[in-house]
């Protein structure tokens, strides 16, 4: 007997074959084609829109969905590694309140540097920072980041202290 175009694929064990439309956390990411049991299929996943029957054409249509995301990610990809080439020859000046043994009041983040690469025109989030912990005395530091999956960067931070020219 013939498979149908529609026919659902089912796979070893009577369980339904279906192809992921979203990632679904502890199952599978959007495109994969998992083995579910029915009534997972039934009454969770396809009425959710979290997955579509594995029939023959649908199999077709996600591979061509699959081969233009990869063209974007690698699109991407090649933008996070030219901003991270850049990144590299950049460095930041935070000032910060510092005590005479250079001993800074509050400490420097995430979020300040982010900040400060920002008013530079690097679209950088506090995310993609990777600290060890809060910067809390003056000098320099290199601090790491991660701007894609495989795509790190470094830029150089110095922490001076504030100037108080305000006396004027």
């Amino acid at each position: 007997m013939a498979r149908k175009q529609h026919q659902v694929l089912k796979g070893p064990g009577g369980n339904l074959q279906v192809l992921l439309t979203r990632d679904v956390p502890k199952l599978g990411q959007q495109g994969e084609i998992v083995q579910v049991k029915p009534g997972y299929a039934r009454n969770y996943l396809l009425p959710q829109g979290f997955a579509t029957a594995a029939t023959p054409h649908n199999l077709k249509l996600a591979e061509k969905h699959q081969k233009k995301l990869a063209a974007l990610v690698e699109a991407r990809r090649a933008e996070f590694q030219k901003l991270a080439e850049e990144l590299q020859r950049h460095s930041i000046t935070l000032e910060a309140n510092a005590n005479e043994e250079g001993h800074l009041y509050g400490s420097v983040g995430a979020s300040e540097i982010a900040d400060a690469l920002g008013r530079d025109k690097f679209p950088i989030d506090a995310e993609m920072i990777r600290l060890e912990g809060p910067l809390k005395e003056l000098g320099l530091y290199t601090v790491k980041l991660q701007l894609a999956q495989g795509v790190d960067s470094e830029v150089k931070v110095w922490v001076v202290p504030a100037t108080h020219d305000q006396k004027s």
